[in-house]
């Protein structure tokens, strides 16, 4: 298995390291685009709402 470090050309490396990765355009997505579809988002708001039912459950509030 190579390391991608030893993978990549001298001459490529040198040409790259004065590259500006923001300088060029880049795509941007909204938060809450990415909360909607992503699972993780899902299950951080199903365990708070878990978490607070629980809680109510726990202190007869």
């Amino acid at each position: 298995m190579t390391v991608v470090v030893d993978a990549v050309d001298e001459e490529e490396e040198k040409e790259t390291s004065d590259r500006d990765p923001f300088e060029e355009d880049s795509i941007e997505v909204d938060r809450r685009a990415i909360d909607r579809v992503s699972p993780a988002a899902w299950v951080g708001r199903l365990s708070t709402r878990l978490d607070e039912i629980v809680g109510r459950l726990a202190w007869r509030r």
